[in-house]
């Protein structure tokens, strides 16, 4: 192997790592749900903006102000008899309404195995980033699960697979 070689090798696994991307992977098993994730992610569990987690990406280089991240957020409808397509309508709403510049890219109701729920991505502008969200509805015993994937526009495509990879690897327990 030449020098040119090992370089383009060394190159290829460094740029691998900076886009949040790992082999190892760990998993947070709640009550009710679990999820897995890479493990140089970090996870936080304050509850912060009212989340039950989010999973924060390393930063790509010292240049880098946004982590890109996935959260979840479970809200109780007891009393608001919603089912899953009430709650995207409302869901899609706000996003219209509420998110600067928001627009829906995609929104398709999904039908796996083991559960129905309904992804949504958009974009929208908060402050100064211009972000893409990939999110998940799910609406199961009158709580919603909220799983969204928040990256800078410009970062989404790096993020996707392994964005992907976590929220697909949510499950719900009870």
């Amino acid at each position: 192997m030449n020098k040119l070689q090992l370089i383009g090798i060394l190159v290829f696994f460094s740029s691998l790592s900076a886009f949040g991307q790992s082999n190892e992977w760990k998993t947070l098993n709640e009550k009710e749900y679990s999820i897995q994730y890479p493990s140089n992610w970090e996870l936080n569990q304050s509850g912060q903006m009212g989340t039950s987690f989010i999973l924060f990406s390393p930063l790509s280089s010292e240049k880098d102000k946004f982590k890109e991240n996935v959260n979840l957020l479970i809200q109780d409808l007891t009393g608001y008899n919603l089912d899953l397509d009430k709650y995207v309508e409302i869901s899609e709403g706000q996003i219209n309404t509420l998110m600067t510049d928001g627009v829906i890219l995609e929104s398709k109701r999904i039908l796996s195995d083991s559960i129905n729920y309904h992804k949504v991505i958009y974009t929208g502008r908060q402050g100064v980033f211009n972000l893409k969200f990939e999110q998940y509805y799910l609406v199961v015993n009158n709580k919603a699960f909220v799983l969204t994937l928040t990256c800078e526009e410009s970062q989404f495509d790096d993020f996707k697979l392994n964005g992907e990879k976590i929220l697909n690897s949510f499950q719900l327990l009870e």
